[in-house]
């Protein structure tokens, strides 16, 4: 498991100032163990801030995939076009751009504000030229993306009811020798200690299970929704591809947290609490208001004992074939 760093800029915001939102707590685009809004629906700022906290991680994640792909002296002049696939706000599209310098990305999502916020943030990074962007969702568009060397997605699968059909499609948009890197589930992200001095132990482990059992009914209920192993090597191999390893990233943030995580925490509290809130109990729904209360000193935006602990999964795996 690799440890990340802070993210920049997380410890320069000022108090009282606006932050920078996941998708997707999905890194991004979505973080993992989101609640039922999806992307699209967030403000792109929320979805932003969001993959910003997970910045660190995808600088880690971007130069271990540059150690898979071959000699460093070959990587560069290699990989000359990247798919980022549920792009978000493309902070990640911003990393891999940056990683690898030679080559054009593709920033992919469904959401038309999400992708104009990343074009914006392409240009904020110096990279208007080498990033496009481009609208899908459907594991038959995936195909049409290629051809590419390095194929990204993050969260994307579990939003869509065939995950295999979903990695069939994201194999076809590789060149032969390509790469797919696939950040699927993880460890959900810990904030609070198990005894917080208010309402009953054990909250964190009990909003977890909500959010699982929310997550299970809204899968159940996709179009064309199959039940597979979340095997995610298996997966891979299934849709024809070598699986070439799986990496764990460690994102940590510990006490006290700056206030840009401490807002990110409070808005995330605060879609749980309406999506989730008649799958707790009243005392745990008191709680999480407490949680709420921007003056109290036990909500979340002050409290001493608040941090933010999660790790993301990443699976990779190569077209070692010529495609037919």
């Amino acid at each position: 498991m690799t440890p990340t760093h802070r993210a920049p800029g997380l410890d320069d915001e000022a108090p009282g100032a606006e932050p920078a939102h996941e998708a997707e707590h999905e890194p991004a685009h979505e973080a993992e163990h989101e609640p039922a809004h999806e992307a699209e629906h967030e403000p792109a700022h929320e979805a932003e801030h969001e993959a910003d906290l997970h910045a660190g991680f995808l600088t880690d994640a971007a130069h271990w995939l540059r150690g898979l792909l071959g000699p460093e002296d070959r990587v560069t002049a290699a990989v000359r076009r990247i798919v980022d696939v549920g792009s978000g706000p493309g902070v990640a599209s911003c990393v891999l751009a940056s990683a690898f310098p030679l080559a054009d990305v593709v920033a992919v999502d469904r959401s038309a504000p999400l992708l104009a916020r990343a074009e914006a943030r392409a240009a904020e990074h110096g990279l208007t030229g080498r990033l496009t962007t481009r609208r899908a969702e459907r594991p038959e568009e995936f195909a049409r993306l290629g051809p590419a060397d390095l194929v990204w997605t993050g969260n994307v699968c579990r939003h869509l009811g065939d995950q295999q059909a979903a990695l069939r499609g994201l194999a076809s948009a590789l060149r032969p020798g390509g790469l797919l890197a696939v950040a699927e589930r993880g460890l959900p992200p810990r904030f609070l200690p198990r005894d917080i001095g208010i309402g009953k132990p054990g909250l964190q482990a009990r909003l977890d299970a909500a959010v699982e059992e929310r997550y299970a009914a809204a899968r159940a209920r996709l179009p064309g929704a199959t039940s597979v192993v979340e095997d995610w090597p298996c997966l891979l191999a299934s849709a024809g591809l070598v699986p070439t390893g799986s990496r764990t990233f460690l994102i940590d943030f510990p006490a006290p947290l700056d206030l840009a995580a401490r807002r990110h925490l409070h808005t995330w509290l605060r879609r749980l609490l309406d999506d989730l809130g008649d799958r707790l109990d009243l005392v745990d729904r008191l709680t999480v208001e407490q949680l709420l209360d921007g003056d109290a000193c036990t909500g979340i935006l002050w409290r001493p004992d608040a941090f933010y602990l999660t790790a993301v999964t990443v699976h990779t795996a190569r077209l070692c074939r010529p495609r037919a």
